[in-house]
């Protein structure tokens, strides 16, 4: 990646200073829009870029923006790279959808991610000596899980894991991820780690169950319904 890159960048239309420190992540810019429209005051689009929507307003007083990242780790490296080094975001906030790993998590409840399995060659690529674990912002984590609290919701906390596939048969392999107590399955939180982890940011994943052991909900559910995350995520800001 270039050293040079400056804002606008190829992926955001945003001038510097147009994005707040804290800035929600969802996968779908339909989301984003939802959330700005729903939850923030005087707010101002910044991107339309690809049509990955972002926007930026006031939540309680508190400057926050949201902005749509696409799907899988390198979508989501790109824009979470960009944020960091170019629009100085300090932290970000995956909220996201991701399916049931275990039969004790349940459709519509929240998980935070505290680490993130992967099968993912994303932080490979750093070129360290050795394996690298994406694990969140305890920072933000203490805060979610308090907030959480605070409003009466239901959460889990552990180990999500981070894939490459959304559609694929199970590999006969000696151990399953839910054997290992992995909670829930998605495709972006191990590029973001990796990259807050690099640039010395926070960083956290919050995601909604929308595929449980009992229910499937619908895609409209997962644009628009899945407020409980949403509003944990911008008590963080």
């Amino acid at each position: 990646m270039s050293k040079d890159l400056t804002a606008p960048t190829p992926h955001i239309g945003a001038k510097v200073g147009e994005i707040a420190e804290t800035v929600l992540l969802p996968g779908d810019p339909l989301r984003a829009k939802f959330i700005a429209d729903t939850y923030l005051e005087n707010v101002k689009q910044f991107n339309t870029t690809r049509n990955m929507f972002g926007f930026t307003g006031t939540y309680k007083g508190r400057p926050v923006s949201v902005m749509g990242t696409g799907m899988g780790c390198p979508s989501m490296g790109i824009y979470s790279y960009e944020l960091i080094h170019v629009y100085g975001c300090k932290n970000l906030i995956r909220i996201g959808t991701a399916g049931a790993q275990q039969p004790f998590v349940h459709a519509r409840e929240m998980v935070f991610g505290m680490g993130s399995c992967t099968t993912s060659n994303y932080a490979a690529l750093q070129g360290l000596p050795g394996t690298f674990c994406p694990i969140c912002s305890f920072e933000l984590l203490e805060k979610a899980v308090a907030s959480a609290k605070a409003l009466g919701y239901k959460y889990h906390v552990g180990n999500i894991l981070s894939g490459d596939t959304f559609y694929g048969v199970d590999l006969p392999h000696g151990k399953t991820w839910a054997e290992m107590g992995v909670l829930a399955g998605e495709m972006e939180s191990a590029a973001l780690y990796t990259n807050a982890a690099a640039a010395g940011v926070n960083a956290l994943c919050i995601v909604t169950i929308s595929d449980g052991p009992e229910e499937i909900t619908t895609a409209e559910e997962r644009q628009t319904a899945f407020t409980q995350m949403m509003e944990v995520a911008l008590s963080l800001a």
